[in-house]
């Protein structure tokens, strides 16, 4: 069986991400999400959606697409810690001549 690999995201691409699909389910589309949860497991989701605030959507209709959207974009990302997610894109080091 092959291994299963998912994407890293930072916090502010899960929320954008999640946000979104949140969004797209019925009746969700003034739902809001403020912040990701990092969840400590040794596999699988590494985060989940601590609250969403509504709107003017209803609560059985948030609630749906919250386990909806985490199942499934559980399944494709994972969350990254900032700093990793930044050194994983720096610039190559530059050293000057003079030690």
């Amino acid at each position: 069986m092959p291994a299963v690999t998912t994407i890293g995201k930072t916090q502010a691409e899960l929320i954008r991400l999640v946000e979104e699909a949140i969004r797209e389910q019925p009746g969700c589309e003034t739902a809001r999400v403020p912040a990701i949860q990092g969840i400590d497991v040794r596999s699988g989701r590494n985060w989940e959606i601590p609250h969403v605030v509504l709107g003017d959507s209803l609560i059985s209709d948030v609630d749906r697409a919250v386990m909806s959207v985490q199942r499934r974009l559980g399944r494709e990302f994972h969350l990254v810690d900032e700093p990793d997610a930044l050194e994983t894109q720096q610039l190559p080091h530059i050293t000057s001549g003079d030690s």
